[in-house]
């Protein structure tokens, strides 16, 4: 991960090992974005492909050219100081361009998840009093729009595709750039992230300009991130995971942000990005993964990678296939990862190592290091971050970038940290010798059983999750006997399904892999069913959530009622 040393004209002023000067060298985003544009104005900044084919090239002088003619737009509309925007659209460079658009004249952000339905779109908008809305790429915009009141004015993205309200590139064509900037207090509120809901109503998490020039700074030294990198930017920019990644990161170190046009094109954009730096959620990896075994078996990769001249060849022309020949991190978050997944893309050379945070700390708590990693582990605490486990096992996180509190939730906002200002995860987990982090459990996910024993389920779906024909986990079994674990197929496993006989054999398969995962649990952990879906669980049918994560409690309620019959039945694999 060791690079060449940073210019010193890309640097955020820093003095200590990892970035972390006193909080008065922070230089704020808009103050970052300025140093960019004057140090380096020709550099390319973002890489936009359209559908069509063409790919446009924005140099840092051309964004700051739009982002200052939107802001003397936004200016024109006689909004409050301080009122929120809403964006609402795919990732493209025109997201990034239109958050710093808003705060440069003076606002809020709100960003909105691209596949949200209409009902969220519109409590999201009416909580937060959002006053103007920026639109771009939607994949079901006739089903979101009722959820944007007749009230609120929109400007649409050149990747839009109904063209909603007014147009991005008409305004920036007819409205001169904006020239009396007034500064933004790296106090101030920058931005309200709505929680991915998996409990309810989204939350408006608070952050402040100190909160992203801090993540920006600090992160760019915890992967020696520099100008030469490069980044694909595919995951929704709503998230604060891949915004702190790829929006806030690229902001203080200066590399190309490359995006991606659709899914169909997606491999496509990932070989011309040919990223150094790629983020992503363990679904995303393991479709990677898929897509390689879907050319090669998965027996005969594994062979040919233990066959000494034939390995490092073999590793090149994967990852060349992948586009991913120069990564030189991989970074996973979000979701635990298996443990099977990080090695297999060791073995193939990509260094894959694993983040831990929350929306609540802006993405900054923990991440493993080269040389550092430990299979099932989290990493260790990040600079400037102080983690505890208190008496229940609950990770709680002091971070420099904890959340300024919820939007207009004064007491959901004390009740989210403790008396010695550390946040609650809601995570259990537990620290090595090392000081390595292992998140075993979510705290309202346990369950009890009929025996009246308590089962986390997170690790038993790690243990599943080493089977490559399953994508989707859901452990439960609360006043059962035993746990049942209800999943779904991957493409791989569909693939087996569909073959003569393939129900037989992929019913064996499982069966050995249920026997050889209950031998890894306490005997009241043990799984008595693996009950086996062929449809997906999506956002739109309600049971994950923008950002990929089961919505545990919506799967129990929809199957809940054949839990004893399953259960009744003798068969250690059902098809459900």
């Amino acid at each position: 991960m060791s690079k060449a040393s940073h210019t010193s004209s890309d640097q955020n002023p820093c003095d200590s090992k990892h970035g972390a000067g006193s909080n008065n060298e922070y230089r704020s985003p808009l103050d970052q974005f300025r140093h960019n544009v004057d140090a380096h104005p020709d550099r390319i900044c973002f890489v936009q492909p359209s559908e069509n084919g063409v790919v446009e090239n924005l140099s840092w002088r051309d964004v700051d050219r739009q982002v200052r003619s939107m802001a003397t737009y936004i200016n024109k509309q006689d909004l409050p100081l301080g009122s929120r925007i809403g964006i609402l659209s795919s990732n493209c460079a025109h997201w990034i361009m239109a958050d710093y658009a808003i705060w440069m004249a003076g606002h809020i952000s709100v960003p909105l998840y691209p596949v949200l339905s209409a009902d969220s779109i519109e409590q999201i908008l009416k909580h937060s009093d959002t006053q103007l809305l920026f639109i771009g790429k939607l994949e079901n915009w006739p089903t979101m729009e009722h959820g944007v009141a007749d009230s609120i004015k929109r400007i649409h993205f050149p990747t839009s595709k109904e063209k909603p309200g007014e147009s991005w590139n008409k305004i920036i064509e007819i409205t001169a750039p904006l020239i009396n900037i007034k500064p933004r207090d790296i106090e101030e509120l920058a931005t309200i992230v709505y929680t991915s809901g998996t409990t309810g109503m989204p939350k408006g998490v608070m952050h402040s300009f100190r909160n992203m020039a801090t993540v920006g700074t600090l992160t760019g030294k915890l992967y020696d991130t520099d100008h030469t990198d490069r980044m694909l930017s595919y995951l929704p920019l709503a998230h604060v995971a891949e915004r702190a990644a790829v929006q806030v990161n690229q902001l203080y170190q200066g590399f190309t942000v490359y995006f991606s046009s659709s899914l169909e094109t997606f491999a496509d954009d990932l070989r011309r990005a040919q990223p150094t730096l790629f983020f992503a959620v363990p679904r995303i990896w393991l479709k990677l993964q898929q897509r390689v075994f879907e050319q090669v078996a998965e027996k005969k990769l594994n062979f040919l990678l233990k066959v000494p001249f034939l390995s490092s060849r073999v590793r090149k022309k994967l990852t060349d296939a992948l586009g991913m020949s120069s990564v030189r991190v991989g970074i996973s978050g979000a979701a635990p990862l298996s443990t099977s997944l990080m090695a297999w893309y060791q073995s193939l050379g990509i260094p894959l190592l694993e983040g831990y945070a929350m929306s609540e700390n802006f993405a900054y708590s923990h991440s493993t290091q080269l040389g550092e990693s430990k299979i099932g582990y989290v990493g260790t605490a990040n600079p400037l971050v102080e983690c505890k486990i208190s008496d229940n096992d609950e990770i709680r996180i002091k971070s420099p970038s904890n959340m300024l509190g919820y939007y207009l939730e004064p007491g959901l906002s004390a009740a989210a940290f403790d008396n010695d200002g550390f946040l609650h995860t809601g995570d259990k987990g537990e620290i090595d010798a090392s000081g390595r982090l292992k998140i075993t459990g979510r705290i309202k996910e346990l369950f009890k059983t009929s025996k009246g024993k308590y089962v986390s389920p997170n690790p038993i779906e790690n243990l599943l999750s080493k089977s490559t024909d399953l994508e989707q986990f859901c452990v439960t079994g609360p006043d059962l006997p035993s746990p049942i674990a209800l999943v779904t197929l991957s493409e791989s496993g569909l693939a087996k399904l569909s073959r003569e006989n393939g129900e037989l054999g992929l019913t064996a398969e499982l069966e050995t892999l249920l026997s050889n995962t209950n031998k890894l649990l306490d005997k009241h952990e043990q799984l008595s069913t693996i009950i086996l879906f062929r449809e997906q669980w999506t956002v739109e049918n309600d049971l994950m959530t923008p950002t990929l994560k089961v919505k545990r409690a919506n799967i129990e309620t929809r199957y809940q009622g054949a839990f004893t019959s399953w259960q009744s039945k003798k068969d250690k694999v059902i098809f459900a």
